[in-house]
């Protein structure tokens, strides 16, 4: 009996255990190019910051509610930064985004961030 209880126990705490263990989304970058797509006239033109872009912004970051899934984001604005000759203006447009959506993001938008440290 008392071995059926200890089994019954360690059974009861590798449950417990294994789902109480957070599970990444994994995002996709092309989750990331979806969601900032409606970001790129204000980018461009520095026109006014339309709804659907900041509601993309804070898509993302409940897309990534994981350390893992904030870094791989990160790493998908940084290269698309970079993938694009954007100028000094258009840099500081869109680092600005987040705080003209009112929105909280870990990390810079920047193609000089360090997605590596992102906590």
């Amino acid at each position: 009996m008392a071995k059926n209880t200890l089994v019954i126990c360690i059974a009861l705490v590798c449950m417990t255990l294994i789902t109480s263990v957070p599970k990444t989304k994994a995002v996709s970058c092309m989750q990331v190019v979806q969601q900032l797509t409606p970001c790129i006239s204000y980018v461009e033109n520095g026109s006014a910051v339309s709804p659907q872009c900041c509601n993309g912004i804070r898509t993302l970051l409940s897309l990534a509610p994981a350390r893992q899934d904030r870094q791989t984001v990160c790493t998908c604005i940084k290269n698309a930064i970079r993938g694009i000759n954007f100028n000094q203006n258009t840099l500081n447009l869109a680092a600005g985004l987040p705080s003209k959506c009112r929105v909280n993001i870990p990390y810079q938008i920047s193609p000089s961030v360090d997605c590596a440290r992102v906590q």
